[in-house]
């Protein structure tokens, strides 16, 4: 056993560039804590065995060789944007952020026509805001000025690039974006039901299964829309799935989203561990297959309100989900098909999943078998989706 601890700044993704940084070694990750520090600062440390020497030097060396290596990578595609083929067409200057101009759409907003209201959440890189533009009412998601670098820049890039390229009724609209450094923000709908994952894990709510399968159909139709447009999610999870006033469940948040590459695969390591596909953890090429394993999470999660492997930590559900093929266990009482569903999503094997356009498919039948329609009906006369929901 060797303890290992790296400390430095703070960044995205640091944790998967660490474990993989250990796995390319050769490690076994048998336990991980990972502090961080209210002024950026992280503290990660690694407790692994693996290592066939007794010599800490030697293990020193190999690990300095490889943090070495993501370095000069980073350094790398900080000086040559382009060297990456998804930013090909995204440049740079010091004022703002440049989108790539594919589209005619006219998107960029003025401040001056914001109006910030109550602020809905906040994160390590950004806040969300409730507020007004041109007498909509908008979602208003700010980056803080102080995280912004290079990569931040990229990843805001993406985000308005893919998020000007969709539109859908179960996809959440985008309406426009400030690209004026340091102050960057996108603009969206505001979605008053909030999102999947409070509503399961802080308000304790329940979903009934004709509910649950309008959700479902909902997120899927979303997802299909988005795979036919070659975009790839990668972070598909409750907490990005929000709801209306209209009873519709829209897919939202493309921080990490990407257009997928002409090969068809990638192997960028992105996500949150408890729901990420096994490929992706592990780090190989992985197509939009990758999001049906976390759809098939998100299922399990709204039919049973838990948190997928709550008793385990993030990474060693990852470890489980790799190693062990660990999966959620399915109640016993769930509708045979809809679990029959949940086994095909989260199969090992990509190529054994269904595509969004077959999930449809079998949920509307599960859907017209339980009764979904006339159920559904009733709920929506006495109240609507957010009401049946909202009921025990």
């Amino acid at each position: 056993m060797h303890e290992i601890t790296f400390s430095s700044d703070d960044k995205p993704k640091l944790l998967s560039q660490l474990t993989s940084l250990l796995a390319q070694i050769g490690l076994n990750i048998q336990e991980a804590h990972v502090f961080s520090t209210v002024d950026g600062y992280s503290l990660d440390v690694f407790v692994v065995d693996g290592w066939p020497y007794e010599e800490t030097e030697q293990l020193r060396t190999a690990l300095e060789k490889e943090v070495f290596k993501i370095e000069a990578w980073s350094n790398h595609r900080a000086s040559s944007p382009t060297s990456d083929h998804e930013q090909s067409t995204i440049k740079y200057d010091p004022e703002h952020v440049a989108i790539p101009t594919d589209v005619t759409d006219v998107w960029e907003i003025d401040p001056k026509h914001l109006k910030m209201g109550n602020k809905v959440a906040s994160g390590s890189y950004g806040d969300l805001y409730k507020g007004t533009y041109c007498s909509q009412e908008v979602a208003i998601k700010i980056l803080k000025p102080e995280r912004v670098n290079s990569d931040m820049q990229k990843e805001f890039a993406q985000e308005v690039y893919i998020m000007r390229k969709v539109r859908h009724k179960n996809v959440v609209q985008f309406i426009g974006a400030c690209t004026k450094l340091p102050s960057l923000c996108i603009v969206t709908e505001f979605m008053s039901g909030g999102s999947v994952y409070d509503y399961l894990h802080k308000q304790k709510g329940v979903f009934k299964l004709p509910t649950l399968l309008k959700a479902a159909i909902d997120v899927s139709k979303g997802m299909n829309y988005l795979h036919q447009n070659n975009i790839i999610h990668r972070d598909l999870k409750a907490a990005n799935l929000l709801m209306d006033e209209n009873e519709v469940v829209k897919v939202a948040d493309f921080g990490v989203a990407r257009v997928k590459a002409q090969t068809g695969v990638m192997t960028a390591e992105t996500g949150t561990y408890r729901w990420m596909a096994p490929e992706v953890i592990e780090h190989k090429p992985y197509d939009h297959k990758a999001d049906v394993f976390s759809f098939g999470i998100v299922l399990w999660e709204l039919l049973t309100g838990k948190l997928p492997y709550e008793y385990l930590t993030p990474l060693q559900a990852a470890v489980g989900v790799v190693q062990k093929c660990l999966r959620p266990t399915i109640p016993k009482n769930t509708q045979p098909k809809l679990a029959e569903l949940l086994e095909h999503t989260w199969k090992q094997d990509p190529a054994l999943r269904p595509d969004f356009s077959e999930i449809i498919e079998i949920l509307q039948q599960i859907a017209k078998e339980v009764g979904g329609d006339s159920e559904w009906r009733k709920e929506k006369s006495s109240g609507g989706f957010l009401s049946a929901l909202r009921r025990k």
